[in-house]
C-alpha cells in the first residue's frame, strides 16, 4: 500500500488512483489545493499495485541519443494560435489522421484544467496552448489503455511526471502509444488559480468567454495572459500579471516541483516540446517573433513521427546542450521561494491582490529602476 510520508515524494500523476482494482484510492485536495492519494483501508486488499506504478518509487533510467531542432509550423494560422511554433498541432493532427486519439490538458466550462481526449482535428484547439495550472488526469490512464488494447494509435501529452506515471501504470510497452512531454517550469496549485479567477471576476465584473495564457497578438516575445469577455478584455504580460508572477517566482508550485525527479536529458517520452528560449543567441534566423519551438526527439518512434510531419514545418538541427543553457528547466528543478509557506498560509483569508503583492519579490522593480537610470545616464553622456 502506497504511503506518502513527504509531499515532495508525490507528483499527483494519478497512476495509483487509476490502477487500484477496488477503487480504494481517492485523489483529495490538500490545504494548498494539490491532489494526493487517500486510501480507504477497508477496501484495500494489499495488492500493492499502487506502489508498483508510482513513477517516483519506480524511477526509470534510460540512455538515448536525443536530437534537437528549432522548428515551426508553416501554417501561419496554426502557429499564431499556438504558444510557440505550432508543432504540437502537426504531431497531433498526424495521429488523428491515422485513426488515432490525442490526450492533453484542456479548459472545462469553468476554466479548470483537466485532461481529455479528442479524435477530431477541429477539437485540437481545446488542447492547444500552455495551461499554467496542474491538470487533473482523472481516469484518463484507464482510457488510454482501453484504446491501446483496441489497437488504436494514442498520443498522450503532458508534463514529464504525467508521462512517466502513464508508462508505469501501463506496465508494458505499446507500439501504438506515442508520448510527448514538455520542458516544465513547475505546476501551480488549482486552488491558487481558482482564487485568481474569482479575483478577476470581482475586478472585471464579467465572466470570461475565453482565457489564453499565451496570447501572441503583440508577438511571441511579449505574450500576455488574456481574459476575453463579452464587452471587454483583460490582458497583461507575465512580468506584470499577478498570477503569472506567483507562478514564475515559484510561490504557487507543487512540493514535488522543487525536487523534481523527471527533469533530465534522457526522457521516456518520444518527443519533448518547448519554447526555444535563447533562439536569438543560437539561431536568430529562425526567429521572426511569431513563435519557435524547441523539438527534441528522444526515441526511434519519435523520429518516425517527426519524419512524417517535417514537410509541413521549417526546421533546423541545433545542439541540445547549448539550447539547455537557455532552457534550464529541462534538467534543473526550480528554487524554493522562502515566502511560499506564508503565501499558502494566507491564501484562504487574504484578497489575491494583497496576497500576491505581500509575498512577490520586489527586486524586479528595483532592477527596472536601475536599468532605467543607467539608460538616462548613457543618453546624457552620448549627447555630450
Amino acid at each position: 500500500m502506497i504511503e506518502i510520508k513527504e509531499k515532495r515524494e508525490c507528483c499527483g500523476c494519478n497512476a495509483c488512483y487509476n490502477i487500484c482494482p477496488k477503487n480504494a484510492i481517492e485523489m483529495k485536495d490538500d490545504e494548498k489545493g494539490f491532489r494526493y492519494p487517500v486510501i480507504d483501508k477497508e477496501k484495500c486488499i494489499q495488492c500493492d499495485l499502487c506502489s508498483k506504478v508510482c513513477p517516483i518509487i519506480n524511477s526509470k533510467k534510460i540512455e538515448n541519443n536525443s536530437i534537437a531542432f528549432a522548428c515551426y509550423c508553416k501554417d501561419e494560422k496554426i502557429r499564431i494560435n499556438s504558444s510557440s511554433g505550432g508543432m504540437f498541432t502537426l504531431i497531433a493532427s498526424k495521429i488523428i489522421n491515422e485513426g488515432g486519439l490525442v490526450f492533453g490538458a484542456s479548459f472545462d466550462e469553468e476554466f479548470n484544467i483537466k485532461h481529455i481526449k479528442v479524435d477530431k482535428i477541429e477539437e485540437l484547439l481545446k488542447l492547444r496552448g500552455s495551461k499554467y495550472v496542474q491538470s487533473d488526469i482523472g481516469k484518463t490512464f484507464k482510457e488510454v489503455r482501453k484504446y491501446l488494447d483496441e489497437n488504436r494509435k494514442v498520443l498522450f501529452t503532458g508534463t514529464p511526471c504525467q508521462i512517466e506515471g502513464l508508462k508505469c501504470y501501463l506496465q508494458k510497452d505499446y507500439e501504438n502509444l506515442y508520448l510527448q512531454d514538455i520542458i516544465c517550469h513547475g505546476v501551480p496549485s488549482p486552488k491558487v488559480w481558482n482564487k485568481y479567477k474569482q479575483y478577476r471576476k470581482n475586478k472585471d465584473k464579467e465572466e470570461p468567454n475565453k482565457i489564453n495564457f499565451r496570447n501572441k497578438k503583440d508577438g511571441w516575445s511579449k505574450y500576455y495572459l488574456l481574459f476575453d469577455y463579452k464587452n471587454n478584455q483583460y490582458k497583461n504580460t507575465s512580468a506584470k500579471d499577478l498570477y503569472m508572477k506567483t507562478f514564475l517566482q515559484n510561490l504557487s508550485l507543487r512540493d514535488s516541483c522543487y525536487n523534481c525527479k523527471f527533469k533530465k536529458y534522457n526522457r521516456l517520452s518520444d518527443i519533448t516540446l518547448a519554447d526555444f528560449w535563447g533562439i536569438d543567441n543560437i539561431m536568430p534566423e529562425m526567429n521572426d517573433n511569431k513563435g519557435t519551438s524547441l523539438l527534441i526527439i528522444n526515441s526511434e518512434k519519435g523520429q518516425i513521427l517527426f519524419d512524417k510531419i517535417k514537410k509541413d514545418a521549417k526546421y533546423k538541427e541545433t545542439n541540445l546542450k547549448e539550447t539547455i543553457k537557455y532552457n534550464p528547466s529541462m534538467i534543473k528543478s526550480v528554487n524554493n521561494n522562502p515566502n511560499r509557506e506564508k503565501f499558502f498560509n494566507d491564501l484562504d483569508n487574504t484578497d489575491f491582490e494583497k496576497l500576491a503583492k505581500k509575498y512577490l519579490n520586489k527586486t524586479n522593480l528595483v532592477k527596472r529602476i536601475i536599468s532605467r537610470l543607467k539608460s538616462i545616464v548613457r543618453n546624457i553622456i552620448t549627447k555630450k
